[in-house]
């Protein structure tokens, strides 16, 4: 059974930092390009950061230079380090692994930024 277990999400002011972490269990994990997305109320789930089994790393415009993502393959794990955070970030943020042969997803965890 496939899991992907977000954590780190929380309160954190404008400006602030967080570091969000997904534990995945039931895959071969370094043949998976992982990702982070995230929904907003009343918006479509878009892509934050992605990287793939090689290392290669991905952002849209909105979050250059303030998030990063990394993996460590030999903890299972992927991370998203996010920097001068701004209320517009404010969302659910899910992990996401995905291959040719499957696309999993985690539950989300929640990220408040306060202005």
């Amino acid at each position: 059974q496939v899991q992907l277990v977000e954590s780190g999400g929380g309160l954190v002011q404008s400006g602030g930092s967080l570091r969000l972490s997904c534990a995945a269990s039931g895959i071969i994990f370094s043949m998976y390009a992982m990702g982070w997305y995230r929904q907003a109320p009343g918006k479509q789930r878009e892509l934050v950061a992605s990287i793939q089994s090689g290392g290669s790393t991905n952002y849209p415009d909105f979050v250059k230079g303030r998030f990063t993502i990394s993996r460590d393959n030999a903890k299972n794990t992927v991370y998203l380090q996010m920097n001068s955070l701004k209320p517009e970030d404010t969302a659910v943020y899910y992990c996401n692994a995905q291959a040719k042969w499957g696309n999993y997803w985690g539950q989300g965890t929640q990220v408040t930024v306060s202005s």
